[in-house]
């Protein structure tokens, strides 16, 4: 189901989700929301309320939820999604509120990446720029509001 219908649908089922996403250091979102959106390794998803259970891996990227029409971005890097019974749990070795983001600092990791990149590094330094790539776009992502 694409994002519109899904915001179509959340109009017609509004009702809390208890969203958590944890790192192994804290609980960095702890909140009921009315819908959430996020980057598995297969592709982009999303969740209302009542949706059936299901586990999925999570690639690199935002996640973004819904209370009401107020979005808030927060960066995934990696991990898991649970969600059951209307309650949905991200284990992720890093997570980060759009809103702290230092864009200058993302920006910068961004550039360096895409040096490293275009440099005729081994194959290992070629995947850790990939990695550091697509961690810094999602980072940036985040801080500017887009998913």
């Amino acid at each position: 189901m694409s994002e519109k219908a899904h915001e179509n649908a959340t109009e017609e089922r509004q009702g809390p989700i208890n969203l958590k996403i944890i790192t192994h250091e804290k609980v960095v979102f702890e909140q009921d929301v009315d819908a959430i959106y996020s980057q598995g390794v297969q592709g982009r998803f999303g969740v209302l309320k009542d949706h059936i259970p299901f586990v999925t891996a999570l690639d690199v990227g935002v996640t973004k939820v819904l209370n009401g029409n107020e979005p808030t971005y927060i960066t995934t890097m990696g991990g898991i999604f649970q969600f059951k019974d209307n309650e949905a749990t991200i284990l992720t070795d890093t997570a980060e509120m759009g809103s702290d983001i230092d864009l200058v600092r993302a920006n910068a990791a961004k550039d360096r990446a895409e040096e490293r990149l275009r440099s005729k590094a081994e194959e290992m330094q070629i995947v850790r720029a990939q990695i550091a790539l697509a961690k810094a776009m999602a980072r940036i992502d985040a801080a500017e509001k887009k998913y």
